[in-house]
């Protein structure tokens, strides 16, 4: 427990005294803030509009708020979560860091751990700064609690997901650039592996549809909780964190 609470407090610290997670977290509330302003400003210009016209259809908050809100910022997660964790294990090859690290009396699982929820505490961070737009919303009577919830609990574990697989990625070549694009290549196929499923049979087309990373996104911004999206983002992170450590082994047996 010590070795992981030293490795994790070692990676929050690099985060912090570089400008990464400035930086990203300042792009991402910037992108957040346009999506969220562009959200309200169409339900306020169509709020105005129904005012005048008794026969329009009644409008949705979730539809028209927060269902976009959640939809846009996991596409932005998607291009920025590889630059998130493109360095964690790259950067300690490049750098000659990375045997330093495994000679000291720490098992490979701690080290993985440490790295994985040092990125994901970032990650929490950004998610948790975004919780304003609710706060405003709440402030002007929009109050959709469950909604916010059970999106926020979506994205957290999309975003686990695609941290996962950023540092099984980030294991396996000590080039930053490299890890990063090849991190947002392998998210972007599961990401639209969906698309392809009207152009095969039945049984691939099923197939393609559950390993869609987005797919599962879905139920939880629209308030509903489903035990089978949990247990696809649970089993993905944790296959991509298995091969990570597979990886580390790997390479301090040919060490």
């Amino acid at each position: 427990m010590n070795n992981f609470l030293a490795i994790y407090k070692r990676e929050l610290r690099l985060y912090f005294t570089s400008p990464i997670a400035y930086v990203l977290v300042f792009i991402f509330l910037v992108l957040a803030g346009y999506f969220f302003y562009s959200g309200l400003t169409f339900y306020s210009m169509i709020s105005l509009q129904s005012m005048r016209n008794p026969y329009m259809a009644r409008l949705n908050l979730v539809d028209m708020i927060i269902t976009p809100l959640f939809s846009n910022l996991s596409v932005v997660l998607l291009l920025m979560l590889p630059m998130l964790t493109m360095r964690l294990f790259a950067e300690e090859k490049k750098s000659g860091t990375y045997e330093l690290l495994f000679s000291y009396p720490v098992r490979d699982v701690e080290v993985l751990l440490g790295k994985y929820f040092a990125a994901m505490t970032v990650f929490a961070v950004m998610l948790a700064l975004t919780g304003f737009y609710h706060l405003l919303l709440a402030g002007l009577g929009l109050q959709v609690p469950r909604v916010v919830l059970s999106g926020y609990l979506g994205l957290l574990l999309l975003g686990g997901a695609f941290i996962a697989l950023g540092i099984f990625i980030s294991s396996l070549t000590e080039n930053q650039i490299v890890a990063a694009v090849a991190s947002f290549g392998v998210l972007l196929l599961f990401w639209i592996i969906g698309w392809s499923a009207a152009s095969v049979g039945p049984g691939p087309a099923a197939f393609f549809e559950y390993i869609s990373l987005v797919k599962h996104l879905m139920s939880f911004t629209k308030g509903l909780i489903d035990t089978a999206d949990l247990a696809y983002y649970l089993l993905f992170t944790f296959f991509f964190l298995f091969l990570t450590l597979r990886s580390l082994e790997s390479n301090r047996w040919r060490g």
